[in-house]
């Protein structure tokens, strides 16, 4: 087997690992009734309707393995901002200005997991933007604070 074959193969099988005890993680923590009801939601309703409490239960259920770090380390979202917005083809997706709480705020891991929930929020049908709250970045020192804004791969606002 060539180097690059086994490179591949190793980040196959850590990966699916990793899949496989996020979800365990996940199961250990959620209802799944609420999470069949959660994912049947239209986060487009959600918005227009004004119905707050649903709204991060949705968002949570369309993570994907970030969900695992998240809820196993105490953190949470906060939707800061959500708006209906119209496309040039009168198409309505949303746009999310989210923040962390719990232990997530203030956590070395946060370029990855931002990155992360941004990622999986955009693979959603409903969602066409997603940033973070600017405020989030006061939690960091000066240095971890300028990183993030440099290489999370999120934008602030």
């Amino acid at each position: 087997m060539a180097e690059d074959d086994l490179m591949d193969s190793y980040a196959a099988e850590v990966a699916a690992s990793m899949a496989a005890e996020a979800k365990a993680r996940i199961a250990e923590v959620v209802n799944p009734d609420d999470e069949e009801r959660f994912a049947s939601l239209s986060l487009l309703e959600l918005v227009s309707s004004g119905d707050g409490p649903d709204l991060v239960g949705a968002i949570m259920v369309r993570l994907g393995e970030v969900r695992a770090a998240l809820v196993g380390h105490g953190g949470a979202i906060v939707v800061d901002n959500s708006k209906v917005i119209t496309g040039q083809n009168g198409s309505q997706s949303l746009e999310l200005q989210l923040n962390l709480d719990g232990a997530c705020i203030a956590c070395g891991a946060a370029p990855g997991t931002l990155q992360g929930i941004q990622n999986d929020l955009l693979m959603d049908k409903e969602i066409s933007v997603v940033t973070f709250s600017a405020t989030m970045l006061e939690h960091f020192d000066d240095l971890t604070s300028e990183f993030l804004q440099l290489h999370a791969n999120v934008k602030f606002v």
